[in-house]
């Protein structure tokens, strides 16, 4: 079958679908799986760019948080709050909350097709400041961490007529020239480009571009900030929708919506660890550029996203402008803490890396350094030795009084730095997920510059994400299952009358 593309040119169709989902993470579940619900019959098709062991993006990688509300009017004021320097629209803010308030029990049907356990647990109000305890209930979970929830939405996947291609990444859009309609989309599959065509729509699913090193310093300002997540997410999806005419958004925020977390990035592994959040001891420090402190290392920036109040406003922790940045140690935290996250991340929910309990294995692939003495250990990170030395006897000082001058410092952790052998890793800004995309409209449609819908196209999840600013602990899952479910949903209507 043969159409006219947006070009002028005689399109030859390779396949025909009912609906064409461009990523596999739960956003492109959560659309595969409304779309049969409402229509049994139609035929969907699933593109995921990476081999289908390294399927899943970011949805694999994450925390797998889902936050469950408490009141639908609180959770839209929190979620306000939240936005304050970027609002979200209020018919998109509405159908998200009110879709909110009644996806827990379908997450929980997810869980017990694939027969995995769907667990709560204690609420994580990330910024109880600006209503968090109001709208906020509890949180849950797909076990087993890492990648249960993920695995989860897999196995739902499969027990449905769903194709997936995988290695097969989307390439372009099949546009008409003068309406701007979509009709399908070519496709890279086995050495060559295939137009696949489209009946109810394209839904783009494909993540951000975490992993994409000068859209992150073009559009965003950051170097050498890794991701934790997933290496296929190079900004495809935007470039895709950038030339099918979308009105962007969210390609900077007022800061980085998911937070920079602490990242350990080495040679061996294509993305970043994450450093730990909890510690048994405390005799370390973290200097910057200058060898010198520069905040309260352990101010508890994970139950914020890595965000702290500064001059009433949060804003983003300071590792990412005062580079390279060390984490100094001695021999009792390398010693008795892991520092290295196991239930999170790429690497370890993928690469399956297991990280030592003491340490011991990272010291001796050379990804932490050790020296018998400070001076020593500044000499191996090409650091001033007179300034670390000092740093460090300023910091025990402060241990000795328990009082912490620079920055206030729980004196409980104020541990100095006595017993060597001594030790170092760099710490990098790590990247969790970026939420740049199209504006789009609660149904999922794509926006152009004129603020109308693109015919036939849409989009979930990270790709365009709501999220604009400050961000709530397992928001972006229960969204991506939203705007999943919601996409899917009107593609497929296109095609069989179905209303939402």
């Amino acid at each position: 079958m043969e159409r006219t593309g947006d070009r002028g040119q005689r399109i030859r169709w390779e396949e025909e679908f009912d609906v064409v989902i461009v990523g596999f993470g739960v956003a492109g579940c959560s659309a595969a799986i409304e779309a049969l619900d409402a229509r049994p019959d139609a035929r969907i098709l699933i593109l995921e760019k990476a081999p289908e062991e390294h399927a899943g993006g970011n949805s694999r990688a994450s925390g797998q948080g889902l936050v469950i509300p408490k009141d639908k009017e609180a959770m839209k004021q929190y979620q306000r709050n939240l936005s304050y320097s970027n609002p979200v629209p209020e018919d998109l803010l509405e159908f998200w909350a009110s879709e909110l308030m009644g996806l827990h029990p379908w997450i929980e049907e997810r869980a017990r097709e694939a027969k995995q356990e769907y667990r709560v647990s204690e609420p994580i109000y990330e910024f109880a400041d600006l209503g968090a305890e109001a709208a906020v209930r509890e949180q849950a979970t797909i076990l087993p961490r890492p990648g249960g929830l993920w695995e989860a939405f897999r196995k739902n996947i499969d027990r449905r007529p769903v194709t997936v291609w995988y290695e097969s990444p989307a390439v372009d859009l099949v546009q008409d020239r003068d309406s701007g309609e979509v009709f399908g989309v070519v496709v890279e599959r086995g050495g060559r480009k295939v137009a696949v065509k489209a009946r109810g729509g394209v839904v783009m699913a494909c993540g951000g571009y975490e992993h994409n090193e000068d859209m992150k310093r073009n559009y965003a300002g950051w170097t050498d900030v890794p991701t934790f997540g997933s290496p296929y997410n190079t900004g495809d999806g935007i470039h895709i929708l950038q030339r099918a005419g979308a009105d962007l958004w969210h390609l900077r925020n007022r800061m980085n919506s998911g937070g920079f977390h602490l990242a350990f990035k080495v040679p061996e592994y294509e993305t970043a660890f994450m450093r730990a959040f909890d510690y048994a001891s405390y005799s370390w420090i973290e200097v910057a550029a200058d060898d010198r402190r520069f905040g309260d290392e352990t101010y508890p920036f994970n139950r914020t996203h890595y965000k702290w109040k500064q001059h009433g406003h949060y804003v983003d922790t300071l590792h990412a402008w005062v580079m390279p940045v060390h984490m100094i140690f001695d021999e009792s935290v390398r010693r008795n803490n892991c520092l290295g996250m196991k239930w999170m991340t790429w690497n370890m929910a993928v690469e399956k890396y297991d990280w030592s309990e003491d340490n011991s294995r990272e010291v001796e692939k050379g990804w932490i350094t050790r020296a018998d003495s400070i001076a020593e250990l500044a000499v191996k990170l090409d650091r001033d030795p007179d300034r670390l030395v000092k740093t460090v006897a300023e910091y025990n000082a402060a241990c000795a009084d328990k009082t912490d001058p620079l920055f206030n410092r729980d004196p409980s952790t104020l541990e100095p730095l006595v017993t060597p052998p001594y030790y170092a890793i760099e710490l990098k800004p790590g990247l969790v997920c970026t939420s740049a995309g199209a504006k789009r409209t609660p149904k999922g449609e794509v926006l152009n510059r004129a603020d109308e819908t693109i015919p036939g196209l849409y989009e979930a999840g990270q790709l365009g994400s709501m999220i604009s600013d400050l961000y709530q602990n397992g928001t972006y899952l229960t969204e991506a299952m939203i705007s999943g479910r919601s996409a899917g949903l009107n593609a497929v209507r296109r095609t069989s009358g179905i209303s939402r």
